[in-house]
């Protein structure tokens, strides 16, 4: 099947303890967008898609047991357009700020925050582009 050029070619993905409870962070404070979410047999999150712009990621509920895909807190980066009403939006929410906001030497205001189970989510209006080489995924 051929690559749709204008979907993301990374996707990063969670794993949460609470994975209900991660989405609603995600989307209360952030602003995220819940797409599909799917539930196992046993009421965890079996798979679930968060949108931003045109960017997408991916969280579950953790295993039960040992699993090579639980690999424990994240950095993720998301691109915004107004960090500041971002920011005060987080706030107003309760997140943990863990960087306020700054005006990086690259150009981007920013700031991070913590979610519940660790994550840190900066936002800020760096964007970075990939090099042209790299847009098209290699075949496999």
């Amino acid at each position: 099947m051929p690559l749709n050029q204008n979907a993301p070619t990374v996707v990063p993905t969670l794993r949460y303890d609470d994975a209900p409870a991660a989405i609603r962070f995600l989307t209360d404070t952030l602003g995220l967008v819940a797409g599909d979410v799917h539930y196992g047999p046993d009421d965890r999150v079996a798979h679930a898609q968060l949108s931003w712009g045109n960017g997408v990621i991916m969280l579950s509920s953790r295993a039960q047991g040992p699993s090579p895909f639980d690999t424990g807190r994240a950095c993720l980066y998301l691109v915004v357009e107004n960090p500041d009403a971002l920011h005060d939006r987080a706030v107003a929410a309760g997140a943990e700020i863990v960087m306020g906001l700054v005006e990086q030497d690259y150009g981007s205001r920013e700031f991070a925050i913590r979610d519940p189970e660790g994550n840190v989510w900066c936002l800020g209006t760096y964007q970075p582009a990939p090099v042209s080489s790299a847009v098209a995924a290699p075949a496999g």
